[in-house]
């Protein structure tokens, strides 16, 4: 982790936080502020000293938290204001996400609205009083100071407490609503199509029809509703739903969100085109935008959507990765004190570094560099000119133009490597990592390249050896060698679906058996027996002011949503009823929600189109003698879109025999004689004679939808 310049050094006071492995919280380890983190010690003494407890909860990626440290966490007066009469704690939203859930609800029952850096002011007693999101240190923005604010409470807390026991009193009331008003218990829910067509009509009413997306600004990606929306332009053959996504898509990778000289992505953009990102880049924004674009690449063909994937995958190997294996968390938006300064560029730091007055206009054209720049003097890349235009005008090919532009990205690249770099969170966490293990199997599956798959199996590795229990507990997260902290429903759920996305294009049975193993652990010590579904925590976990639940699919999907998807995924290879059951009562806790209010439910209306529309399973055997032939079957199935399917590639006789105990695979034979693969399809439990020609089998999956 690189050290931010806004720390000071206070030696009056013990420093709790200099031991912790979140980065965040050590990035507060030398504030002035007496921060504790959470735990028994800080809890125990706002008790046993009767003092209010102001909780601020944030991550090492976030702009508006380094703002508000810099302003009030550094400074030695409202320090001194903050340690007589607060017991403060800090607490890492990605480390705990229990917490953060809790106190997000009732920032949002109070405001209307939620975000980082979170600022709650608690009784001893953990129960919420008053809450925020960003304080200034002086009153501005329509916002009362932080000051102000703390003399205030720390006054009515003295003199008027049964106030203050009324507040959390009201708030509690509503905390304990806001699970009930989600969980709509759905007995008599029939789950249909016609709960995606309501869904997917109201999410296109919902998206901008002139730059894509949703909402005007700032602009989040929300991948979960994209990849819905092409699920249901696949069932339902409506073109705008395809188009929809393809022009979101298309305005992403052009805008200044995307990362056009080092691949990835932003976490937003703070304008409606896209333009202008928050700079911080967040593993779990890259790992669902691979799914995205690879599956643009399966439907579309264009080697534009082949490319992202590419560089998101390569950036996150790049700069992302762990020497043991894991991935880490996210890269700040800041370097040397200043947002996106690492990103930026100079008309006249581009025609230095190419050399040539000709090739530098080529390239500024194209990424819409100018003298007076679009951010802050600088300018922050985006298409503006496509290569076409720019081939007319120079009177060149394509091709050259596009050697040009790539030629010169690579001289800029070089340059920026030698700028200091954003600040990295360089913890690991379970559930991240189990998507970013997704978006490389699924990249192996469109580029047939080896190192991703590699990359994949290497982090199931260092999950298995570095952060699982032999009993079938994770933990949460991972760094300086300690993993710690239960895991989540989330880590569960998102591990479980890693484990079976390269399951699918690297049958190892280990895979399939520690998917089972952890699935079973999730329904024993998640799983509601009153109400259904999954809480957020286990029921061994630390106990808080209330056990959540969460179902909505937001900058990531809901552990629910994706646990009811592997439930699915699991019951058609294993054929165990309580799996279909449990995905069952999950997808109808949220069925009507979900038809009303799709824009939440994005991964949740995914599960339900797997429920609705049965996955065709396809298993592939043998194929020895071709399995790095392009042009075989396995690699042919790679490249298509069939979100409903169950893709097994089985090259290997001892692993043959050893699924041979689950039904999907019961019966099969490998022939050693002959090394050509042969295909079985099964729908609705009834499986095809054996297949050994693309053709066929693209006769087979065409009727699949039907």
């Amino acid at each position: 982790m690189q050290n931010h310049n806004y720390y000071v050094d206070s030696k009056s006071k013990p420093n709790r936080l200099i031991n912790e492995s979140s980065p965040y919280l050590l990035q507060h380890a030398h504030n002035p502020v007496d921060w504790y983190p959470w735990g028994n010690e800080s809890l125990l003494k706002a008790k046993n000293d009767d003092k209010p407890i102001f909780l601020s909860i944030g991550y090492s990626a976030c702009h508006w938290c380094h703002v508000m440290a810099h302003e009030s966490f550094e400074d030695e007066e409202i320090a001194k204001v903050m340690n007589e009469k607060f017991i403060n704690i800090k607490v890492d939203r990605e480390e705990r996400p229990d917490i953060d859930d809790i106190y997000q609800r009732v920032c949002q029952l109070a405001t209307g609205n939620g975000g980082w850096p979170l600022s709650v002011f608690l009784t001893p007693d953990q129960k919420p009083f008053y809450v925020g999101t960003y304080f200034p240190k002086q009153s501005r923005y329509g916002m009362p100071g932080f000051e102000t604010i703390l003399n205030q409470l720390s006054e009515a807390y003295k003199t008027r407490k049964q106030e203050i026991y009324s507040a959390t009193g009201e708030f509690m009331q509503a905390l304990s609503n806001t699970s009930k008003d989600v969980q709509y218990r759905g007995e008599n829910v029939k789950i249909d199509r016609s709960i995606l067509d309501e869904a997917a009509i109201g999410l296109l009413q919902m998206g901008d029809p002139v730059y894509g997306g949703f909402g005007q600004a700032p602009k989040f990606p929300n991948t979960s509703n994209l990849l819905f929306m092409l699920r249901y332009y696949k069932i339902s053959s409506i073109s705008r739903f395809k188009e929809f996504v393809v022009s979101t898509a298309d305005k992403m990778a052009d805008g200044g969100i995307h990362d056009h000289i080092g691949g990835g992505f932003a976490r937003y953009s703070t304008d409606q085109k896209w333009l202008v990102p928050h700079f911080e880049k967040m593993l779990y924004d890259n790992a669902l935008l691979v799914l995205l674009y690879a599956e643009l690449y399966q439907i579309t063909s264009s080697k534009r959507y082949l490319h992202v994937v590419q560089s998101i995958l390569d950036y996150v190997i790049r700069e992302m990765t762990s020497p043991d294996g894991g991935f880490y968390s996210a890269q700040d938006a800041d370097s040397e004190g200043e947002e996106g300064k690492f990103y930026t560029w100079s008309r006249g730091e581009i025609a230095n570094a190419l050399g040539n007055e000709n090739l530098a206009n080529i390239f500024c054209e194209h990424y819409g560099v100018t003298q007076g720049g679009n951010f802050e003097g600088k300018n922050i890349l985006n298409i503006v000119t496509s290569l076409e235009r720019l081939s007319e005008k120079y009177n060149m090919q394509p091709t050259i133009i596009q050697q040009i532009i790539k030629d010169a990205s690579r001289k800029l690249f070089e340059i920026r490597e030698k700028r200091v770099k954003p600040g990295r969170d360089d913890k690991i966490l379970t559930a991240w990592n189990g998507l970013m293990i997704s978006g490389f199997a699924k990249g192996y599956r469109i580029t047939n390249n080896k190192k991703y798959l590699d990359r994949a199996v290497n982090t199931i590795n260092f999950i298995e050896t570095k952060i699982a229990n032999s009993d079938g507990r994770l933990q949460r997260t991972f760094k300086n060698g300690i993993s710690k902290l239960n895991g989540y429903l989330e880590d569960y759920a998102f591990y479980v679906n890693a484990l079976l996305d390269v399951f699918e294009v690297y049958s190892k049975p280990e895979y399939l058996e520690k998917a089972i193993t952890y699935t079973n652990f999730m329904l024993r010590h998640f799983w509601d027996d009153n109400d259904g579904a999954l809480f957020l925590t286990s029921d061994d976990h630390e106990q808080l002011i209330v056990r959540t639940k969460n179902f909505y699919d937001l900058a990531t999907p809901s552990g629910n949503s994706i646990a009811a998807s592997n439930l699915l995924r699991l019951y058609y290879i294993v054929q165990n009823n309580e799996y279909l059951e449990k995905a069952e009562r999950i997808i109808k806790v949220c069925a009507r929600l979900a038809a009303d209010n799709p824009f939440g439910f994005g991964q949740l209306l995914i599960s339900m189109y797997l429920y609705i529309q049965p996955p065709v399973e396809i298993v592939i055997i043998g194929g020895t003698n071709n399995k790095e032939d392009s042009q075989s079957i396995s690699n042919w199935l790679n490249m298509q879109f069939i979100p409903n399917g169950i893709i097994c590639v089985i090259k290997d006789k001892l692993q043959l025999e050893k699924l041979q105990k689950y039904p999907l695979f019961k019966g099969r034979n490998l022939d050693e004689e002959n090394k050509s693969e042969c295909v079985f399809i099964c729908k609705n439990l009834t499986c095809s004679p054996p297949i050994f020609s693309i053709s066929e089998l693209e006769k087979h999956i065409r009727t699949s939808h039907n």
